[in-house]
């Protein structure tokens, strides 16, 4: 189980990630697992940045800084996660309210909007999906 102090650790290193490795559409941080929703972005070559770094980055950084806080050391994440490949903007609104709606069915609040460590990009309420901003 995450602390709180951990979750809010790993909302923040997730926040300072957009914009620089990933497009950040979404974070929960549940107490026994998190979930999260983002782009790629390109590397200095013009391609994404692989899947692995970014992970690697998110799950090293935040490992460190959670085991320090708790006076741990060791493996803090598992070593596999679970991606899934979004396939068109209807599936990428879908996934967001299912990550909004995590806590709510988890049963930790009544409302989305209560839990302090769920983060939706503002953004995506003005994308109109067929090509340009609302």
């Amino acid at each position: 189980m995450l602390p709180e102090a951990a979750r809010e650790i790993i909302v923040a290193h997730c926040l300072r990630e957009h914009g620089k490795r990933i497009h950040l559409h979404a974070v929960v941080v549940m107490p026994d697992h998190v979930h999260l929703l983002f782009l790629p972005l390109p590397d200095q070559d013009g391609w994404p940045v692989p899947l692995v770094t970014i992970l690697q980055c998110l799950k090293g950084a935040t490992a460190h800084r959670i085991n320090k806080l708790l006076h741990l050391s060791g493996p803090l994440w598992e070593e596999e996660s679970f991606d899934h490949l979004l396939r068109s903007d209807e599936s990428l609104r879908e996934k967001c309210e299912y990550i909004r709606q995590n806590p709510v069915r988890k049963g930790l609040v009544r409302r989305a909007d209560e839990y302090r460590w769920l983060w939706v990009n503002p953004e995506l309420d003005r994308v109109d999906f067929s090509g340009g901003q609302t």
